[in-house]
């Protein structure tokens, strides 16, 4: 038997998956039907809960392929029902194996949709897992204990220890800052040609210098950006030193407060492989990836610093942001996807056709 506490009082049963434990976290939930590994170790995900609306999980198995960091990422799983055998020739093992050797606390078995409803209707709100514990009462109280996320620093516990080398390319030399960065937007910067090298998220300006980057790139990562001073401070100097830059995500946002926009906590966020974008310089529609629970606020984009170049078209919140007063650009959704349509890889292009090597 196992427990799903919301800190709003609801309270549902199901059986447990994964290993024997407890988690907390802000439960949120993501729409895609496929890419649930990749989920699950996306950094930007860290210290929340994963709940799943598509009901079957775990059919075609875990491959080490398939991740987006070396670990998980989440701090429990949520989902309708939950497959302990799988069919897939490339896996590796069973979900259940894979929850197991990473230590991972999840439940299965409860109405899913009963609870995504809830949480579109009230709003995220934090909850806990337990298959140690039956005390309603206290399992409640513990997520109302929890740390909310509102105000909540999380990118300097998955950013990198040391600067390492993704990719030796003969094309530009791209710096990363690591915020949370996934692994595919590494990968996509390698299949074309790049060179690059990753930097924790509060290295100094001065180190990435020396390594004599031609383009500068921010990443994907958890937590409030709000609580980064150091990281805006960083991000400023760079757009003062006219690098080309572009930020997915977090980065995004770390963009954005550099410039003297707002932020702001959504009501519930954008988490799926199905979310609509408009370009507004074509006019094309986009189907993206999405994992985000703040945004841009779009009533404090000076339109003399940046132009709104992509919206969402469900709720109108600001996707893209070109600036005009360096070489730069940033999207809040990923066009890097795993899991999820490719239909915005152009950035990553529209970014390289900026970096031409620099001759300071």
């Amino acid at each position: 038997m196992c427990k799903l506490a919301l800190a709003d009082g609801i309270v549902v049963t199901g059986r447990a998956i994964g290993v024997t434990g407890e988690c907390g976290g802000e439960l949120c939930f993501n729409t895609s039907m496929t890419g649930y590994q990749e989920i699950l170790t996306d950094p930007s995900y860290y210290g929340q809960i994963m709940m799943m609306t598509y009901p079957h999980i775990g059919n075609y198995g875990a491959h080490d392929m398939d991740t987006e960091a070396v670990r998980p990422m989440v701090a429990g799983l949520v989902v309708r029902a939950f497959s302990r055998t799988y069919s897939n020739r490339l896996a590796q093992e069973s979900l259940q194996a894979y929850m197991e050797r990473n230590g991972l606390v999840g439940i299965t078995g409860v109405d899913t949709r009963h609870l995504v409803l809830h949480l579109r209707t009230c709003g995220v709100m934090n909850a806990v897992i337990s298959s140690v514990e039956s005390d309603e009462a206290e399992l409640v109280a513990k997520a109302r204990a929890w740390p909310s996320m509102e105000g909540l620093e999380l990118a300097s516990r998955v950013t990198c220890e040391t600067p390492y080398d993704f990719a030796d390319g003969s094309g530009p030399r791209i710096a990363v800052f690591d915020f949370g960065v996934k692994q595919n937007i590494l990968r996509t910067f390698a299949e074309r040609g790049c060179r690059v090298r990753v930097f924790p998220g509060h290295t100094g300006t001065a180190d990435v210098l020396d390594w004599k980057p031609d383009g500068v790139f921010f990443s994907n990562g958890p937590g409030d950006p709000r609580v980064m001073p150091e990281a805006i401070s960083m991000v400023r100097k760079f757009m003062q030193l006219e690098y080309p830059l572009f930020g997915i995500c977090l980065g995004h946002q770390l963009m954005a407060l550099a410039q003297g926009f707002k932020v702001f906590k959504m009501y519930v966020g954008h988490r799926g492989a199905n979310q609509p974008v408009k370009y507004l310089v074509t006019g094309r529609v986009e189907v993206t990836t999405q994992n985000h629970g703040f945004a841009v606020d779009p009533a404090s984009v000076n339109d003399r610093v940046a132009e709104v170049t992509h919206f969402n078209l469900n709720d109108q919140t600001v996707e893209g942001l070109k600036f005009k007063e360096f070489r730069g650009f940033s999207v809040q959704y990923h066009p890097e996807a795993s899991p999820g349509p490719h239909d915005s890889r152009y950035l990553f292009d529209a970014f390289l056709s900026l970096c031409t090597p620099r001759t300071d």
